[in-house]
């Protein structure tokens, strides 16, 4: 004989307004443009894979711009077929050396512009160079704006100390800086 366990209809309310919430909250905290990879090694190759997950409500991603921070330099875009790319250059504040070379000036800004629908997934690819001059055990934030057919999503909140991007509508994505190997 099996038994059957039958709970209050106030209860299942209960619990089903509970699991409603823990899917909000739970989809909410995915729902950023994050990073693949959130450790880098300062005086180094890093390649920035930065992930799409959604567009604007229901709405498709129509361009994705990034915006260099100060520090990193030999910014490389990845084509994307079916998307084009654009750079803004600008010159550095300072100079730097990067492989034996020194440069001041650079790739300020990548933006991407396609198309992807609300229900998939994308990733735009950067191989950046994060200088020495960086300091380790610090998170450096590379802000977004993800433009759409309707709406805008600006992931640039950079979190106030003692604060982390959990605690923002839109934060921007972050990598944690490790030392030099």
């Amino acid at each position: 004989m099996t038994k059957q366990f039958i709970l209050p209809e106030n209860s299942m309310r209960s619990i089903s307004l509970a699991l409603s919430i823990c899917a909000i909250a739970i989809s909410t905290a995915h729902a950023h443009v994050t990073l693949e990879r959130q450790e880098a090694a300062i005086g180094a190759s890093y390649k920035a894979v930065f992930r799409v997950p959604h567009g604007c409500g229901a709405s498709p991603t129509l361009k994705v711009r990034v915006r260099i921070p100060d520090g990193v330099i030999g910014v490389k875009p990845m084509p994307k077929p079916g998307w084009q790319i654009e750079t803004v250059r600008g010159e550095y504040g300072k100079t730097y050396t990067m492989y034996h070379s020194t440069v001041g000036e650079g790739v300020k800004e990548v933006a991407w512009t396609g198309r992807l629908p609300d229900e998939h997934f994308d990733e735009m690819i950067l191989s950046v160079y994060l200088t020495e001059d960086l300091v380790p055990g610090k998170t450096l934030y590379f802000p977004v704006v993800q433009e759409c057919e309707i709406g805008v999503n600006r992931w640039i909140e950079i979190p106030a100390e003692g604060k982390t991007g959990a605690d923002y509508k839109e934060p921007a994505p972050g990598v944690k800086l490790l030392p030099k190997r």
